[in-house]
C-alpha cells in the first residue's frame, strides 16, 4: 500500500475501533460509576473492556477470514493496540479532565455529554495516527492482507 493511505480507508479503521473502544469505554464506566469505584479503578476497567471489545470486533472479521484463532489474535494484537492505546489515553484524559464528568454517573446528562465529547475528540487524534500506521503496512493494513470488508 502507498505512504499516501487514503483518509477514507484510516477513518474507516479508526470507526471500527472507536465503536469496540466506546462499548468497552460505556460499559467501564457505567459499571464503575454505579458502583462508586474511585475514578482510577472506573478508568482501568474502562481501558481492560475497551481493548476487549476492539479486539473480539476485529477477531470476529480475520476469524470470518479463515484464520486459526492463534493467528488471528496476532492480526488483532498489531493492527489494533496502537489505535486503542492512543483512543484510550484521549478518551480517559478527557473524561478525568471535564469538570465533574466522573462524578456526574450515568444517570447525568453531563456524564454521557463527557463520554461523546471524549469520544469525538479521541476520534480526532486517532485518525491521522492510523493513517501513518496504515500507511507504513501496520496497523489495519494487516487486517486486509486476511480479509475484505
Amino acid at each position: 500500500m502507498s505512504t499516501h493511505t487514503s483518509w477514507r480507508v484510516a477513518a474507516a479503521a479508526t470507526r471500527h475501533c472507536l465503536t469496540g473502544c466506546a462499548i468497552g469505554e460505556v460499559l467501564g464506566m457505567i459499571i464503575g460509576t454505579a458502583a462508586g469505584w474511585p475514578d482510577a479503578a472506573t478508568v482501568a476497567l474502562s481501558v481492560a473492556l475497551a481493548f476487549v471489545f476492539g479486539y473480539a470486533l476485529t477477531l470476529r472479521g480475520v476469524l470470518r477470514g479463515g484464520l486459526t484463532l492463534g493467528a488471528a489474535i496476532k492480526v488483532a494484537l498489531a493492527a489494533d493496540t496502537v489505535s486503542i492505546a492512543v483512543m484510550e489515553i484521549v478518551d480517559n484524559a478527557v473524561m478525568l479532565v471535564v469538570p465533574g464528568a466522573m462524578a456526574a454517573g450515568p444517570a447525568s446528562g453531563l456524564f454521557w455529554a463527557s463520554l461523546a465529547f471524549s469520544l469525538a475528540v479521541a476520534f480526532v487524534v486517532t485518525l491521522p495516527v492510523n493513517r501513518w500506521l496504515i500507511g507504513r503496512g501496520l496497523g489495519h493494513a494487516v487486517i486486509h492482507q486476511h480479509h475484505h470488508h
